[in-house]
């Protein structure tokens, strides 16, 4: 459980802070805006070094497929973007596809 809320708690800092620095640069919004969306992206590097599990690739690559679906999510709650049937799909496959890569049988 502690693997899935540091998962979810890096996730938001790393979208979270890039949408910062888009907000900043891309809809000239304030510097202050930029600053912050860098320490959160700071914040998410550090996160993630608390897993347990054993291989920094394998605790990157699952926390891919969880951006993944915290991505969609943001753009349903923050950017108003309704996901479609595809965008649910391809979210239900990434969590799959994490859950084999951290819990599956090893040998």
């Amino acid at each position: 459980m502690s693997s899935i809320l540091l998962f979810l708690l890096a996730g938001l800092a790393e979208i979270g802070g890039g949408y910062l620095i888009w907000l900043w640069l891309r809809d000239e919004k304030p510097f202050y805006l930029g600053i912050s969306g860098a320490l959160l992206l700071t914040a998410y590097g550090i996160i993630a070094t608390f897993q347990t599990f054993p291989t920094f690739g394998r605790v990157y690559a699952a926390y891919g497929g969880v951006f993944i679906i915290l991505s969609v999510l943001w753009g349903w709650g923050i950017d108003r973007e309704t996901p479609d049937f595809y965008d649910w799909l391809g979210a239900v496959i990434c969590l799959v596809g994490v859950s084999v890569m951290l819990w599956g049988p090893r040998g």
